[in-house]
This record gives C-alpha cells, sequence and structure tokens, in this order.
C-alpha cells in the first residue's frame, strides 16, 4: 500500500549555538575565548530528519516550537528540506530549545535548554499522521519528559498501523536509565544506542557485558555505535562487526551518531541486508564529521555524493536521487 510519507519522525526541537577552538572547559567567575562559532539545525532528531530527507526519503516531523526567532528559522531549514512540517506545533507559551556545544576535537560537552521540547506528549500525536508513514523514527528520550511516560503506546500503536520503529536513546541528562528494556525491546525493530548508552541501558559494567545482556533480544536488530571502534550490530542470532570510516580531518563529530542512524534506516527502508545497512550508516556517520555540525555536509544528496567518492572512495555507496 502507498504511503505519503516513508518515515514520521518524532521528536525535540532546538537550535546549536557551537563554540570551537576553545581550550579547556570555563572555569567558575573566569571567561575563556573560543576562537570560533556556528549557528545551526540541532537536536538528535531534527538532524536525523534533515540528513535523511537528503538522502531521498519523504519525511514528516512532529514536535513543538516556540513562536520566536529560532522557532521560526528551525520550521524554515526544515521546510527547506522538503519536510512536512504540518505537524509541528508553534507556541507563543512556550520557547524554543537551545543547545550549547562547546566542541573538543572529536569530544565535545552540552549545555541544553529543553523548552518546548519538553512539552510534546502522546496526545500530539495524531493517528491520522501515523497512518500516513511507513516508519517512525524517535531520539533523545530522556529529554522528552512529557512523552516519555507514553512513549510503549505510541510504538504500540505505531506497530498496529503497521509501521516499523526505530529509537536512538541518546543521553539520559539524570543517569537514572529506568525505562523498561523488556518492553522497550519488544516493540521496536532496530535500536540504535551508543556503546556508553547501552552499557547504561542494560546496567552492565562493559560493553561485553551490555552484548551478553541483550543476546535475549532476538527479535530487535541492536546496533552499537562505538567512535574509533566502529560499530557492532546484533540481528538476534550473530554479531556484525563494522570497521570505521576513517577520516583524517575531522572538523566536529557533532551529529555524526544521528547522521549514522539516517544512512542505516534509509537502506532499512529500501529493504536492504543488515550488513548493508550498517555499512551505509557508517559511511553517512564519517561523511557528517567532514563539516560543522550535525547537518553541513548534507546540503544536497550532490554534496554527500562528491565526499564519499573523493574523501572515502566509496562510490559503490552514492545514494541515487
Amino acid at each position: 500500500m502507498f504511503k505519503e510519507f516513508d518515515v514520521v519522525v518524532v521528536g525535540e526541537l532546538n537550535v546549536d549555538i557551537i563554540m570551537d577552538q576553545i581550550e579547556g572547559l570555563p572555569a567558575i567567575g573566569k571567561e575563556i575565548i573560543a576562537e570560533k562559532m556556528n549557528f545551526t539545525l540541532g537536536s538528535s532528531t531534527a538532524i536525523f530528519a534533515n540528513n535523511i530527507a537528503t538522502l531521498g526519503a519523504r519525511v514528516c516531523f512532529v514536535g513543538k516550537l516556540g513562536l520566536d526567532s529560532f522557532g521560526y528559522f528551525i520550521k524554515e531549514t526544515l521546510d527547506k528540506k522538503g519536510i512536512d512540517t504540518s505537524q509541528i506545533v508553534m507556541s507563543s507559551e512556550l520557547k524554543t530549545g537551545a543547545t550549547i556545544v562547546l566542541n573538543f576535537d572529536e569530544d565535545r560537552a552540552n549545555v541544553t535548554f529543553p523548552g518546548a521540547m519538553n512539552d510534546l506528549s502522546l496526545s500530539d500525536i495524531k493517528d491520522e499522521c501515523l497512518a500516513k508513514a511507513r516508519h517512525i523514527h524517535i531520539s533523545s528520550i530522556f529529554l522528552q519528559k512529557s512523552l516519555l511516560p507514553g512513549l510503549s503506546k505510541l510504538l504500540a500503536k505505531a506497530k498496529a498501523l503497521g509501521l516499523t520503529t526505530s529509537i536512538d536513546p541518546q543521553w539520559d541528562p539524570q543517569e537514572r536509565w529506568d525505562i523498561d528494556m523488556d518492553l522497550l525491546m519488544s516493540l521496536i525493530d532496530v535500536f540504535l544506542p551508543n556503546a556508553a548508552e547501552l552499557i547504561n541501558l542494560t546496567h552492565a559494567k562493559d560493553l561485553g557485558e551490555a552484548l551478553d545482556k541483550i543476546k535475549k533480544y532476538d527479535q530487535t536488530t541492536i546496533v552499537i555505535k562505538n567512535g574509533h571502534e566502529g560499530a557492532l550490530l546484533w540481528d538476534g542470532k550473530i554479531l556484525i562487526h563494522q570497521p570505521v570510516f576513517s577520516n583524517q580531518n575531522v572538523i566536529d563529530a557533532i551529529g555524526a551518531g544521528d547522521s549514522f542512524d539516517a544512512g542505516y534506516i534509509k537502506k532499512f527502508l529500501e529493504g536492504c541486508s543488515a550488513k548493508e545497512c550498517l555499512e551505509y550508516g557508517s559511511l553517512m556517520g564519517a561523511i557528517n564529521t567532514t563539516g560543522y555540525g550535525g547537518t553541513s555536509s548534507f546540503s544536497s544528496l550532490e554534496k554527500v555524493n562528491q565526499i564519499a567518492q573523493s574523501v572515502f572512495n566509496y562510490s559503490d555507496y552514492v545514494t541515487e536521487g
């Protein structure tokens, strides 16, 4: 059956204010200098939506923004990418979220004001919208305090409507990690944590123990992003390792995991094998590191193709428009 959207993306929306070329963290009562600053579309969910749309997916976004300059910037950015923003609520009673990113080479420290993203709840997600899509993707579940209590109900509803599902949980700022993993895994087709997140979610002492604990989830594909170590995939039967696509000139790694997700889910929706999805996701994550922020390397499909070939020599993986 034809669906209007390949993916309905549910989640947080904010801007990123990125400070680069800084030496250490600021101390209370003191000031340090950032040699560079960039202002761009932020939030894991929005970066995912922007980049999978660049790769050719038809995307609808469900979220909340303040009726302010940051909100207008985000909506206009998504509109220009061809993303359906009709399900984004803009409220004069809320303020749009923002993240200050202190960037240190391939790592970073973030300070986030959640703003409107705290207000998005299950009641804001219409069945009619879900029914128009093939797949639902959700990121940063712990940042969305009004959505989290209804998360399992949302996933169950999506499954009942015939959608496949994916989640990138992201970090829990409270470091409580108090979700029902057994229930969640029964409702997710593709789970996309990084190694540190998986260790915390499974209450394991290290990645080896975490991998042992997830082996019981044999109906969910679990993809683990692990930085320079590449990525791992548990498909319910075997563990697959994908080496990293090395970039010797990293600009920053902001949004690399979200770009990985976009590449993986794009291939997943095309019916590719888990190994092909893993390779393409890894390539998209690497492409992300060639520009600042999470979306500058994904300004167009032509740019993605050019980077894939010239930087990583992987024309085999170029996505057709």
